[in-house]
């Protein structure tokens, strides 16, 4: 049995609803909430009160030179986190390109026989 849970972040559907996911989807929400929570760092506390240490702390990339030191800074933290918060899943390939001013982070992970992929820009 598929399991079926509510997508973070959390919005609605075309019920009126809180929208829920199964496989690829659900499993990038859950990458997704890692990498863009801001976790406890030297500059910040944390987002959430109840678990500051929660994130990746991707914030320490913005307002740096954007340059190979970031691009592997950035890597090595998003490999770390994910490995933290999310033990069952399998990192199958961290990639970040900085292109002018932006920093994109595309993801591949595994959890059982469900692969996703997750991309995001700083």
């Amino acid at each position: 049995m598929t399991a079926r849970n509510l997508l973070i972040p959390f919005r609605r559907d075309r019920k009126r609803d809180l929208a829920t996911g199964v496989e690829e989807a659900l499993l990038a929400c859950k990458v997704r909430q890692v990498l863009l929570t801001e976790g406890s760092t030297p500059r910040s506390s944390g987002e959430l009160p109840w678990r500051t240490n929660f994130g990746a702390g991707l914030g320490l990339a913005r307002h740096r030179p954007n340059d190979a030191v970031l691009v592997e800074l950035t890597r090595v933290q998003v490999r770390d986190a994910l490995r933290r918060w999310l033990p069952a899943v399998a990192v199958v390939e961290v990639e970040v390109t900085a292109l002018a001013s932006t920093l994109s982070v595309r993801v591949r992970v595994q959890e059982g026989g469900t692969v996703a992929a997750v991309t995001t820009e700083l």
